[in-house]
């Protein structure tokens, strides 16, 4: 049997452990790994994979928004009789779930959005893990008085521009827990809530205020996490998951950085923005559903996840509950379980409870950073490609 996965050399590496070790733990079936592009290219592939009835027994994909677009109850398997289902975390199912029915377990761990920080630099100045907006910026322009870019932007690489917005969708659920629901139906936007908004107004202002590194136009990602490895720069929005960019660059300075949940407005809601991870799924026509499961199953069990960690550390905290993170894994992660543990502390990314994320959002932030158009300007542009992708989903409201 085989089992495809996206062709990040992480992922890669995981798959091969987790294959070997499932392959090691059984007689009845052996897998292997086949790899496919990500991005638009794998998205494509994989909905022609399934169209065509020429999908392997087991594979990995999206959970969210993109799972929906696959149609999983045409194309996928009913998995919710399966027993790991009732150890998920409360978080998870709805992301793979469609017409009451859970089609997927989930792949390792979870990732995060939220702020990268340089921890000799807030030892050095005395600063605090900040819990609200304006200390955070407090904090960056102390940074800045101390010589240190406050704020990294790496705009050279364009999707990294959306992390202010998009790791701050936890404060904005904070204060109305019915926006997910209300965005999904046209009834608010990012230009017309005033919390939603705020986050673009924070892409304005760091640049505004000088808080950014000279080169952030051009900086690219590997450039932005050497500044803030070796202290040269503070800050940095972007996922847990830069870790193993860290890790594999700059080991020597893998315990100089930390990791914090992007501040909002109030400090008793201070909490993290997840992406929960991809989903294990099999396709409704498979030749060897019982062998396809029986792996799914290995994939969400101690063993299986700790093989995955032999393959590639994990980014977050599991998403099955009584799995806990192995003791091995750096200090900037092993702390996000503080969030997972606190109620309330952690909210999925607006993309998986919510189809609807417009394709130009990491452009329209760059022509805001950078001052082409103002913070309203931007939040209506988005708001505008944000219609004109529920148009083309056939969503009720649009």
């Amino acid at each position: 049997m085989t089992f495809l996965v996206d062709n990040n050399p992480n992922n890669i590496a995981a798959a091969e452990s987790l294959v070997a070790a499932f392959n090691d733990s059984q007689t009845d079936y052996e897998f292997t790994v086949e790899t496919r592009p990500g991005g638009t290219e794998g998205d494509n592939l994989v909905k022609t994979r399934l169209s065509t009835q020429d999908m392997p027994d087991a594979f990995s994909y999206n959970s969210g928004s993109l799972f929906q677009a696959i149609r999983p109850t045409q194309n996928l398997l009913d998995l919710s009789d399966q027993s790991w289902v009732g150890r998920l975390a409360e978080s998870y199912p709805a992301a793979v779930t469609a017409e009451d029915k859970v089609y997927g377990a989930p792949h390792g761990g979870s990732n995060s959005g939220g702020i990268w920080y340089h921890k000799p630099t807030y030892e050095e100045l005395a600063l605090e893990v900040p819990l609200t907006w304006d200390d955070f910026i407090a904090n960056a322009e102390a940074a800045k008085s101390a010589g240190k870019h406050g704020v990294i932007q790496s705009y050279g690489e364009t999707y990294t521009s959306q992390f202010l917005v998009l790791a701050d969708y936890h404060n904005v659920a904070a204060v109305n827990p019915d926006f997910a629901d209300q965005y999904t139906a046209n009834e608010v936007g990012f230009a017309d809530d005033p919390t939603a908004f705020k986050a673009f107004e924070h892409v304005e202002q760091v640049t505004q205020e000088g808080l950014v590194n000279e080169d952030y136009v051009s900086a690219t990602l590997e450039q932005a996490l050497a500044y803030l490895a070796t202290g040269e720069g503070v800050h940095y929005p972007f996922f847990a998951s830069g870790i193993s960019e860290i890790e594999a660059n700059h080991p020597d300075h893998i315990e100089d950085v930390g990791f914090f949940a992007l501040p909002g407005d109030d400090a008793e809601k201070n909490g993290l923005t997840v992406w929960l991870p991809n989903g294990l799924y099999v396709p409704a026509f498979a030749e060897n559903p019982d062998a396809a499961k029986a792996f799914i199953e290995f994939a969400t069990t101690a063993e299986g996840l700790a093989a995955m960690a032999e393959g590639a550390q994990p980014t977050g905290p599991y998403m099955v509950d009584d799995v806990p993170l192995p003791d091995d894994v750096p200090s900037a992660i092993a702390d996000l379980q503080t969030y997972f543990d606190t109620e309330g502390a952690t909210t999925p990314a607006l993309e998986f409870v919510s189809p609807i994320k417009g394709p130009n959002l990491e452009n329209i932030l760059i022509e805001l950073g950078t001052g082409s158009i103002d913070a309203k300007t931007a939040a209506q542009r988005y708001d505008d490609d944000v219609e004109k992708q529920a148009q083309q989903l056939g969503l009720e409201g649009w």
